[in-house]
């Protein structure tokens, strides 16, 4: 690598440090001590809610920065004033889509894989007369999410609203995760299912 590229790289790292800490004070967005940021993450926060970085969170929004590349940068959202979204410290997410209406925690050292995508809505009504239309939160069901420590979710896997994580545990990627997943488990496929032990 050139004397030129390695100057380029170490500057577009410490801009990427300020811009986002700047974007994310702009959003409200907590941040704990010695976070990264590779590329710049989108944030939506709905007035009242929170979202909260603890210790040493690296959030990967450059495809440059994770071997299997991304699809968008990290996309954090709330989506009413009581939503949370809570990343425990030294966990490690790429280009994770996280919306959260309730609640979406993911514990110490979680590892999320590129283009994870994390839920804790149906976003809309079941009822079908005018369901398009219809934002009221009463009929739309929610159910938090929460992930436990030392997760690791491959890459384009979908955890969908309710769901709970044990710690220790993998979970295949492309899988779709609708119900909970004990500790140390190992699950994979649609719906995902256990498929061995870590």
């Amino acid at each position: 690598m050139s004397l030129l590229l390695k100057i380029f790289n170490k500057l577009r790292f410490y801009y990427w440090q300020i811009v986002v800490r700047i974007l994310f004070k702009i959003h409200g967005v907590v941040i704990g001590k010695k976070c990264e940021f590779f590329g710049i993450p989108i944030i939506v926060r709905f007035p009242g809610s929170r979202i909260i970085l603890g210790d040493r969170v690296v959030l990967c929004s450059h495809t440059k920065f994770t071997d299997l590349g991304l699809n968008h940068p990290i996309i954090l959202r709330t989506i009413t004033k009581e939503a949370e979204i809570f990343i425990d410290s030294d966990a490690g997410l790429s280009g994770t889509n996280i919306c959260a209406a309730k609640q979406v925690t993911i514990g110490k050292e979680a590892l999320i894989g590129a283009n994870v995508t994390i839920f804790d809505t149906d976003f809309h009504t079941k009822e079908p007369i005018n369901r398009r239309h219809c934002n009221d939160p009463n009929k739309i069901a929610t159910g938090a999410v929460i992930i436990k420590d030392n997760v690791f979710i491959g890459t384009n896997a979908l955890i969908c609203k309710g769901v709970t994580i044990g710690e220790n545990s993998i979970i295949g990627a492309g899988s779709v995760v609708v119900k909970d997943v004990e500790a140390s488990k190992i699950y994979a496929g649609n719906p995902a299912r256990e498929i061995g032990n870590v």
